[in-house]
């Protein structure tokens, strides 16, 4: 991809950058939505939707050549917008699923899983999507795309991966008919191996989640 395309100055839809804001920004928006609750039923199936559309967007960035940003040093945003409520909300919404267990580098050999959040992972995204939106906005294209790129490899990218691998699993046990881990209550700073996962996690059967995430009833 030419740099003549990212700093294309009107907003041709078959432009890569203008194709990359758009799927940031269809995630930002529904994401934001699903936060609010209102339609609690239809929350998992929804957000696996969104991350594995948003990661398509990912993929594109991390096999595009090496982005370099117009200026040395990174413009000025100024104060970062708060997810914090966006993260409770989630947290709420999300309970008592929000919870799982992941590892962080599958070429680490030997390392423990730990605990995450889903509502953390996704709160932690936008956090990074919403700091690369701004730059698009304020017209500075190509440092948005650097940033983009540069933050799906350090930090959106895994994060975004693991809270998918996260909603895959519960869906796919919904829908299977297979029990349930209850991660419920574990203590996310906490390193705590596999073996003391499976120790304290629960038995929570699918047919007492599926209603209310908005999965089919479990016979």
């Amino acid at each position: 991809m030419s740099d003549a395309t990212l700093h294309a100055t009107s907003p041709d839809p078959d432009d890569f950058s203008v194709q990359i804001a758009d799927q940031v920004e269809s995630f930002l928006v529904a994401v934001t939505e699903v936060a609010k609750g209102d339609e609690p039923d239809s929350a998992v199936p929804f957000l696996l939707l969104e991350v594995s559309q948003l990661l398509l967007a990912g993929g594109r960035l991390g096999a595009h050549e090496d982005i370099v940003p117009d200026e040395r040093y990174e413009p000025d945003l100024g104060p970062e917008a708060d997810v914090d409520i966006l993260r409770e909300r989630l947290a709420v919404m999300l309970e008592p699923i929000d919870v799982y267990s992941e590892v962080f580098d599958p070429y680490e050999p030997r390392k423990a899983p730990v605990a995450c959040r889903i509502s953390d992972d996704l709160a932690d995204v936008i956090a990074d999507l919403r700091h690369g939106m701004a730059h698009y906005r304020a017209g500075r294209t190509t440092e948005a795309m650097w940033w983009w790129q540069f933050s799906y490899f350090s930090n959106w990218g895994s994060t975004a991966s693991g809270a998918l691998r996260a909603l895959q699993s519960l869906v796919a046990h919904v829908r299977l008919n297979q029990p349930l881990d209850d991660l419920n209550g574990l203590d996310t700073d906490q390193d705590l191996g596999e073996d003391a996962l499976a120790e304290e996690a629960g038995q929570v059967m699918a047919q007492e989640i599926a209603g209310p995430l908005g999965l089919r009833t479990v016979t």
